[in-house]
């Protein structure tokens, strides 16, 4: 998928605490859907490209894509030990998909050198529900998130295998999690920015503003 070209938009000093600055890491994926929701849900979004760009970021979106190019990127633009110092740090982050995978501490049926950024305690498997001609959609129901199920897009999707003592499951489907949290750090195994329903990234705004 093309990423969007670079917005101009404000700095955290010139933005309402109201709207925070939230980036999404811009190396491969669906980066333009997650700044439709992020705007939606009521943030300012920025892509995030290289480590001064993380720098000026409240929070991070990870978005779906290839996580295993998405890996190499991090790395390449010297992105993926400022990532981990950030997350460590506290920094909110949310990965939707290949996201997910990236904010694994362990994960499998990954490429032997596969790096992740961590951050949630679990084990994830990629591909878990299939390659991408057995992509669906199904509604998930996700704690925390009101007015009934999301639609839950999943393309290529992971799903969690185990998951430690620090971090809790928001929502299964047959049989299987599919969302997690540990602190300020959010995982989906489904894309919620293809749907036109904000409502994941408004829980996600609002664990920022908390935050």
């Amino acid at each position: 998928m093309t990423t969007p070209s670079t917005s101009s938009t404000p700095s955290p000093s010139t933005t309402s605490p109201d709207a925070p600055v939230i980036g999404v890491l811009a190396l491969q994926g669906d980066v333009r859907e997650h700044l439709a929701a992020l705007t939606a849900a009521g943030a300012t979004p920025r892509q995030v490209r290289r480590p001064e760009e993380l720098a000026e970021v409240a929070a991070l979106v990870i978005p779906g894509g290839e996580s295993t190019t998405m890996s190499k990127l991090a790395i390449i633009f010297g992105l993926l030990e400022p990532l981990r110092e950030r997350v460590r740090a506290g920094m909110p982050v949310y990965g939707t998909c290949a996201g997910m995978i990236m904010l694994a501490d362990k994960i499998l049926d990954g490429r032997d050198d596969q790096e992740t950024i961590g951050g949630i305690d679990m084990i994830v498997r990629r591909n878990a529900f299939g390659r991408q001609n057995e992509s669906f959609e199904a509604e998930v129901d996700i704690q925390g998130i009101e007015d009934g199920p999301v639609e839950g897009v999943f393309i290529r999707a992971p799903w969690v295998e185990s998951v430690g003592g620090g971090a809790e499951v928001l929502a299964t489907f047959d049989g299987h999690t599919v969302a997690v949290r540990q602190g300020n750090v959010l995982a989906t195994s489904f894309h919620p920015e293809l749907t036109g329903d904000h409502r994941v990234h408004r829980l996600f705004v609002d664990m920022v503003r908390r935050a």
